[in-house]
């Protein structure tokens, strides 16, 4: 179908959050070998800080949850673009390892709301047809701010200007709360209060095709949900003996996520590159963004091939193969040789596991398997576990490789994801051509 020119002004806009968080999530990696030059920095202040990203996502994750509904999904996008253009500013000022590790819990806080809301702004605004095209832009550019992110510390390595490096994340924040501050607000939301008129309005706006009658239609049916939605989701519907299973599902599949070492790998790049022993920053960081353009390339072949070979084949090849590529990678580091080259074969190997399962079908499992009632605050369970583990992983990083070594590091991730490969091949259920409606009729419990 031909989506309108304002719609799609306002899928790149909220595709513009996923940017965001991408790019913060890259340029540390950069940034980090020249930060050790101007501050004294030990293992455990190196991990604090890298991982205050995600210490602060979970508090703002849990903020989203409880805000979105009462001040909008707009406002709340504006806020979290106002918030990321002050921790990068701050975060290119920081005079010490504090100050910067504050700016960057602010950052965490501002990536964790938008990756709740920037999802949720789309899939209520997209047409039915394109639902899953659009809200896969949003993941899809997560991957594209790691890329640019890694370009632009390239560029600036050989100037050592790390506090460029941070502080550039204001610009696309500044544009992204400029374009939120003209874009109209949900639909859905809008009929949720009561401002029916408004939601009508905002309709035929961005989808200049329907007729007044079909727009009524869709209000009307908006109206109809919410009715049902409000007095259900109660936290303890979660417990019921059909809902527990997709919970648990949902949140230990995101663990194992992070538990694969991908945001180690994404944050601290061009260290594993030293301890690979490939030589100088620069080479580094040149190694760093290939990584970056394959993670890219893989998560578009991604959207191309999950509804083709169906989500369970899918899960467990990328267990199987991320296990392998660890264990590689693992192996190289314990040889004397420690080739720099081989290890980063292996590297580039889970990469592309990673990019084309592991990456992509948590958030998508999460998306189809919670029933429409529990949908908000299922994915604010979800999404605490995956930023919970990602903030203990990248913490405890440093800390682990200084003591035990990458052979010991590596070696870890590989055998969690081997317990990937059964726990896949036990519980991950098939959702490829089921409808969400038949997934909620299969799952349904009493939530009342």
């Amino acid at each position: 179908m031909t989506l309108g020119s304002a719609l799609l002004r306002l899928i790149a806009l909220a595709a513009l959050f996923g940017f965001l968080f991408g790019f913060d999530e890259g340029i540390i990696a950069g940034a980090l070998p020249f930060i050790s030059t101007t501050f004294t920095v030990t293992p455990a202040s190196e991990g604090l800080m890298t991982a205050a990203v995600p210490l602060g996502a979970v508090l703002g994750v849990v903020l989203a949850a409880v805000y979105s509904d009462r001040l909008g999904r707009r406002r709340v996008l504006m806020l979290c673009a106002l918030v990321f253009v002050a921790g990068s500013i701050l975060s290119g000022a920081a005079d010490g390892m504090e100050m910067l590790t504050l700016s960057r819990l602010l950052l965490g806080i501002a990536i964790g709301a938008s990756s709740m809301a920037a999802p949720m702004f789309l899939a209520e605004l997209a047409p039915p047809a394109v639902r899953g095209a659009v809200v896969s832009a949003f993941q899809l550019m997560i991957t594209v701010g790691i890329l640019i992110s890694y370009l632009v510390s390239l560029g600036l390595a050989p100037f050592e200007q790390w506090r460029v490096m941070l502080a550039l994340g204001m610009v696309p924040a500044a544009v992204a709360l400029v374009g939120i501050l003209r874009s109209p607000e949900s639909p859905r939301w809008l009929v949720l209060r009561g401002r029916d008129d408004e939601a009508r309005a905002t309709i035929a706006k961005l989808e200049p095709t329907r007729s007044p009658v079909d727009i009524e239609h869709l209000v009307k049916e908006i109206r109809a949900n919410i009715a049902h939605t409000p007095d259900a989701a109660r936290w303890g519907a979660f417990l019921a003996p059909r809902v527990l299973p997709v919970v648990v599902f949902a949140m230990v599949l995101f663990f194992l996520q992070q538990l694969s070492g991908i945001n180690a790998v994404i944050y601290y790049a061009p260290k594993i590159m030293s301890e690979a022993g490939l030589p100088g920053v620069h080479a580094q960081l040149f190694a760093t963004v290939g990584i970056g353009t394959l993670n890219v390339a893989m998560t578009i072949v991604a959207m191309m091939v999950v509804d083709r070979m169906g989500r369970r084949p899918l899960l467990i090849g990328g267990f199987v193969g991320a296990a392998a590529s660890l264990a590689f990678i693992a192996y190289t580091f314990a040889t004397p040789e420690n080739d720099s080259i081989i290890a980063l074969a292996g590297l580039v190997a889970y990469i592309a596991f990673f990019a084309v399962s592991l990456g992509p079908l948590p958030w998508l499992y999460m998306s189809e398997l919670f029933p429409i009632r529990l949908k908000t605050r299922g994915m604010a369970l979800a999404a605490c576990a995956n930023w919970a583990m990602n903030f203990l992983v990248v913490f405890l990083f440093p800390v682990v490789l200084a003591g035990a070594g990458a052979a010991v590091t590596f070696g870890i991730f590989a055998a969690f994801c081997a317990f990937g490969v059964v726990f896949a091949y036990l519980m991950a259920p098939e959702t490829k051509g089921v409808s969400l409606e038949e997934i909620e009729r299969t799952l349904e419990a009493p939530v009342g």
